[in-house]
């Protein structure tokens, strides 16, 4: 899981001490997201998480439209990068 943070952020950050970027926050936030998916194939039940999982989703996409209005190619590169938008 660390290492895959710090992947995520080094593949995102957009300086060398980037680590609350818009670009890395979306990356991080999609973590999370296929993280909480994968655990919602286990446990269908689970209804507390599935709040947090709708609180996640809701940000990444307010932060989306965010970066979509401030920088244009930045959104590109991170929906490309993230494989969101198909």
């Amino acid at each position: 899981m660390i290492k895959k943070k710090k992947d995520t952020i080094k593949s995102l950050a957009v300086h060398s001490k980037d680590v609350g970027s818009t670009e890395v926050q979306i990356g991080l936030l999609t973590d999370k997201i296929t993280k909480l998916s994968e655990h919602f194939k286990n446990f269908k039940k689970d209804k507390h998480s599935t709040l947090g999982l709708t609180k996640s989703v809701n940000k990444r996409k307010k932060l989306l439209s965010y970066l979509k209005k401030k920088n244009v190619d930045s959104y590109q590169k991170v929906i490309k990068q993230l494989n969101l938008r198909k």
